[in-house]
Formats: C-alpha cells, sequence, structure tokens
C-alpha cells in the first residue's frame, strides 16, 4: 500500500445511510444433513508418511468466507484459522470485519486480534504461526480450516518453507465465488452496513492525527486511509457542510476500493486455481436474494456441495491431485485504480 493517496476520479458524492441489510447467518433451523460416521482426518501419502487433513477456504471480500468455514466446522468438528492479514490486528472489529460471537456460533477461532495493530506481520509470521495452530487442531483431533482472503498469506503457508505444510496435510481448497457485479452491488451495501454497526466512529475513536503512515499493521484496513481528509476536518473544526462532503466522498472510495480489492482477489485465486486445483462453488445466488431466501440459497449452492466435497475428501475419494469439477474460470477484467491505499489491503 503506498503512503500517501491519490484518490482520482473521485466518485460523486451521496447521503450516507446506514441501510441496515440482511447479515447471511445461518438459521438454527438449517439442514446441514445428518453428520456421518467421523472420518479418519489424516491420509497415507504415496511415501507412505502419513498426513493429517485440513481445508482451506478461499474467496474475494464479502463472498461469505467465514461463513462456510463455521458450516464446515459444524458438520466435521473443525476449527477456523483466521488467514486475513488485518483481522490477525487487533483493533477495528468493524473496519476489518472480525466475526461476530454470534456469526462464529460457538465454533473456536484462532489467529484473530494476535498482534500489535502497528506490528508488521509478514506472510512467513503468518506461515508459522498458522501452521503451529493447524498442529494443535490436529492434535485435539478436529479439522484444521484455514480461511480468509489474504491469498499471499495462504501461499505462503501452502507453498512457503519448501511445501513443508503440504508434507503434513492433505488440502482440500475451497473458492468461494460470487458474480462480480453482483457481489459488488453487495459489497456497497455491507459498506454502509458497517457504517451504521459503528465503523466511521470506531476509526474515528482510534485516528491519530500525528500518523501518515498507513501502510503498516491494522491501519491498512480500507476505511481507515480514506477517512483520513474527513476525520482531519473534524479536528480542525472544518464546516458542517464540508465535513458532510469530505464523509461522503470517502464513504464512496471505501466502496470503491473494496469492489476494486475484491477484483485483485479473485485474479490471484484464478492464477493459484491452476496450481492448487481448487474448487469452485457458486454463491451467487444466495447473493442475489434476501432474508430466508438468501439462507435457503446458500444452504442449496454453498453448504451443501461444500459439505459433500469435504465429506468425500475425508473419506479418501479424492486428495488433492484429483481435477477440478468446476469450468476453468476466465480472470475478472481490469479496473481503473481508484486509489493505492487497498493494494495491501487483503490480497
Amino acid at each position: 500500500m503506498a503512503t500517501s493517496l491519490s484518490l482520482a476520479p473521485k466518485p460523486a458524492a451521496v447521503a450516507v445511510a446506514a441501510a441496515a441489510i440482511p447479515r447471511l447467518v445461518p438459521p438454527p433451523s438449517i439442514d446441514m444433513s445428518a453428520p456421518s460416521p467421523p472420518p479418519p482426518l489424516v491420509s497415507v501419502s504415496r511415501s507412505m508418511v502419513a498426513k493429517h487433513k485440513a481445508v482451506v477456504v478461499m474467496g474475494a471480500t464479502g463472498t461469505g468466507k467465514t461463513r462456510l468455514a463455521v458450516d464446515l466446522a459444524l458438520q466435521f468438528g473443525g476449527e477456523v484459522i483466521n488467514a486475513d492479514k488485518l483481522q490477525l490486528h487487533r483493533g477495528l472489529d468493524v473496519a476489518t470485519n472480525k466475526a461476530t460471537a454470534d456469526e462464529r456460533a460457538g465454533v473456536p477461532h484462532h489467529l484473530i486480534g494476535v498482534a500489535h495493530p502497528d506490528e508488521e506481520f509478514t506472510a512467513a509470521d503468518f506461515r508459522r504461526a498458522a501452521s503451529r495452530a493447524a498442529a494443535a487442531v490436529a492434535a485435539r483431533g478436529a479439522l484444521p480450516i484455514i480461511a480468509g482472503g489474504s491469498n499471499s498469506y495462504i501461499e505462503e503457508l501452502v507453498d512457503g518453507d519448501r511445501r513443508a505444510f503440504r508434507d503434513r496435510y492433505d488440502c482440500c481448497f475451497l473458492w468461494v465465488d460470487v458474480q462480480l457485479p453482483v457481489l459488488h452491488g453487495f459489497v456497497g451495501r455491507r459498506v454502509d452496513d458497517m457504517c451504521g454497526r459503528g465503523m466511521v466512529a470506531e476509526i474515528e475513536a482510534a485516528f491519530d492525527p500525528d500518523r501518515t503512515d498507513y501502510s503498516r499493521g491494522v491501519w491498512r484496513a480500507i476505511g481507515v486511509p480514506e477517512l483520513d481528509a474527513y476525520l482531519r476536518s473534524c479536528a480542525a473544526a472544518g464546516g458542517e457542510e464540508e465535513r458532510a462532503r469530505l464523509l461522503a466522498n470517502a464513504i464512496e472510495d471505501i466502496k470503491a476500493n473494496t469492489r476494486w480489492l475484491s477484483c485483485r482477489q479473485r485474479a490471484k485465486i484464478v492464477r493459484l486455481d491452476r496450481l492448487w486445483r481448487i474448487r469452485r462453488v457458486d454463491a451467487t445466488e444466495a447473493f442475489r436474494r434476501r432474508g430466508g431466501a438468501a439462507n435457503e440459497a446458500w444452504e442449496r449452492h454453498v453448504a451443501a456441495p461444500s459439505i459433500d466435497t469435504v465429506r468425500s475428501f475425508l473419506h479418501g475419494e479424492f486428495t488433492t491431485a484429483a481435477e477440478t469439477t468446476a469450468a476453468p474460470v476466465p480472470p475478472p477484467p481490469l479496473l481503473p485504480m481508484f486509489t493505492l491505499a487497498a493494494a495491501g489491503a487483503g490480497v
């Protein structure tokens, strides 16, 4: 992420309406099918070295990775290991979209809020921490489920250190995908929802007028650099009309940068798909709908097929060498770079 911000072109200012949108939280009535007898969570490779099994849930921002990870954990006795580089840090829980207690549904989550807000937590740091977490989860007889949108960190975990993780784990890669026009519409509504849940106030409470570097730690989160001009205007007792204009512009920039980030993340997954045999799950229909219909579509199009895939994986019916069942997905179209602020946010 670049230190200085270049917010051009700026979208037109709009009124800030914190429209409440339905959260995609599985209702208690969701039928995940009766759990089958627990399969062995280890496999034997061709070299006859026993491997544990792990699931990796990937996807662009806002596609429901955490929700699917929780669905799988509840079904198979798993624990979630966070792979979002910003959620590794303490603070800014709304801006970084950390899962709430309700969304976690009692499933243990690891590597959330473990680093100081200013700490530089590198991909290599993540590889070491996630490897330790996965080993501890597997030692308890549970299924490690790595979930997050920081694909460079996931790549470092899987292929870094001479592929040591692959030597210890047979991995099932799942990609929660949403058609970009549908996802981008949802992203705009989610930003409004985050504002309604206190994101602006949260960032304002952490604002330091002496801070000009937004390239480290939790301060890389989309929303922090975009609100800088607005918060400086408030600190300088700027006029009410000017503050309203700056806030509206900042929120539009947050939406634009989040959409841009989703395109970058998706393009990275398309590249990794050529290396890892990732199994794509299309969640578009769930994002087109609202309320109970959205939950029903999630169960039918995302949760159920993913559970079937992981069940087959755990029973040894396919391995990471198996061909992906999804048709090749073309990379998304390149979008104009609205700002450099999102460059390190989560790819």
